[in-house]
């Protein structure tokens, strides 16, 4: 589809109300990654089953238009995907087509610095925070 606005437009025709009424919630599943990527990349971070229901964490189960009516947010945010993609993802489809690089899988094994059981020593006590961070005298 495109713009949160047209969404939302579409949202009124389907439920009434004003778009007004709906467009914080297309904002939601736009605008923090449209930030990062403009392509169609950008809807990797939401545009997923789990991002329905992290849009009804974020909103409440239901609306209430400025009619009155009151309407499941999940509706609204499966309304949004299908739209832009056609069906409702699973974030496992998003991250299946995501190729791994060398630099992806470069954890550092940090266990031993921090960890005293880690490095063998149970009597070890692990560094004050101060002196890891750099403080003290």
């Amino acid at each position: 589809m495109g713009h949160c606005y047209h969404h939302a437009l579409s949202s009124v025709r389907k439920w009434g109300g004003v778009p007004e009424d709906y467009l914080a919630l297309h904002q939601w599943f736009d605008q923090p990654s449209k930030e990062i990527t403009a392509d169609f990349r950008h809807r990797a971070l939401r545009h997923h089953a789990q991002g329905v229901f992290e849009l009804e964490r974020a909103f409440g189960v239901t609306i209430t238009l400025s009619t009155g009516r009151v309407v499941p947010v999940r509706l609204i945010g499966e309304q949004h995907i299908r739209e832009d993609l056609g069906f409702i993802p699973s974030f496992a489809d998003w991250a299946r087509c995501i190729r791994p690089e060398p630099w992806m899988g470069r954890a550092q094994p940090i266990h031993r610095e921090v960890d005293p059981f880690a490095a063998g020593d149970p009597g070890r006590q692990p560094a004050p925070a101060a002196a890891i961070a750099g403080e003290g005298p």
